[in-house]
């Protein structure tokens, strides 16, 4: 944090653990989950962000096995135990989960807080075997307005398509929580300060956008897939605050931040305003996103 009083001072934990997949292992994956989230309670944070499918594990066998590890928003156990967690301890926590909406799944990430559930988002990007399961999410990218700050949520593969940071923040996001999955990629996998290409896409949409992102990733192996790890949390300024998690070990990753600085103009010198400088007279400046409810319709 800087010498000045923080407008908005917030204490992240990016929680990288090991969520294994099977129904058998879901009640030891939510334990895992809130045993973890206290850990970080417990060292002070306040925003705590879980990985992608944080209950589940990831590899599922077919669209039946998905389903029968799927629950409801926000009825299910899963759901509301990290609600009851949340509220209990006056803290903002961000997870991730299969949502059994109907007969459709969606890979979807909910956001509660010390009064309960305040929204959720549905992976819009689908990688791999997911489209033989999940339904791509509908709901837009939102952006919810909490007391300590406008949080968006995104998904794993979305890193991969610029828009999603850009649509967020134009929306005014302070933080971006990413819950992740990060699959081994082309080789080479890490480079030699030990980062993935998913830690340059994060740190990259950062400073592009001026925004605060929390990246959650999960570590294993699962069904001979095995993950990346190198969770992080990236400044304004695209840098990790602090260290870029290793590749195979569970942790916590802690930022202490002030919201607020990510509503300041990115003007790096007299003539360069990262907002200013986009031509929105030759493309649109929501890039035709209009799902968003503070926008004409």
């Amino acid at each position: 944090m800087s010498n000045t009083v923080a407008v908005s001072p917030v204490r992240v934990a990016v929680v990288q653990f090991d969520p294994q997949v099977g129904i058998h292992h879901q009640p030891k994956n939510l334990e895992n989950s809130l045993h973890l989230a206290q850990e970080a309670v417990t060292n002070r944070a306040n925003l705590i962000v879980l990985p992608e499918l944080a209950n589940t594990g990831y590899l599922f066998a077919s669209r039946q096995d998905a389903y029968l590890h799927a629950e409801s928003i926000p009825e299910g156990p899963s759901t509301q135990a990290w609600i009851d967690f949340a509220a209990h301890h006056q803290v903002y926590l961000v997870a991730g989960l299969a949502e059994r909406d109907g007969m459709q799944l969606f890979d979807t990430a909910v956001l509660l807080g010390p009064d309960g559930f305040i929204g959720k988002y549905r992976k819009a990007h689908l990688w791999h075997r997911e489209k033989l399961w999940f339904t791509p999410g509908n709901l837009g990218f939102p952006v919810f307005e909490t007391p300590i700050g406008r949080i968006g949520l995104m998904i794993c593969w979305d890193i991969w398509f610029p828009e999603v940071p850009r649509l967020l923040t134009q929306q005014g996001a302070d933080i971006i929580c990413s819950l992740n999955n990060w699959v081994w990629t082309p080789p080479p996998l890490f480079d030699e300060a030990g980062k993935c290409m998913a830690s340059y896409l994060t740190m990259t949409a950062a400073h592009v956008n001026n925004v605060f992102i929390a990246a959650a990733n999960r570590i294993g192996e699962e069904q001979g897939e095995r993950y990346l790890g190198c969770s992080l949390i990236a400044g304004t300024h695209g840098w990790p605050i602090g260290e870029v998690a290793p590749a195979d070990s569970q942790t916590i990753i802690y930022a202490d931040i002030d919201l607020s600085t990510a509503r300041s103009a990115p003007i790096w010198n007299s003539l360069n305003d990262l907002q200013r400088d986009r031509r929105t007279d030759l493309y649109d400046e929501m890039l035709g996103y209009r799902q968003h409810p503070c926008l004409p319709r």
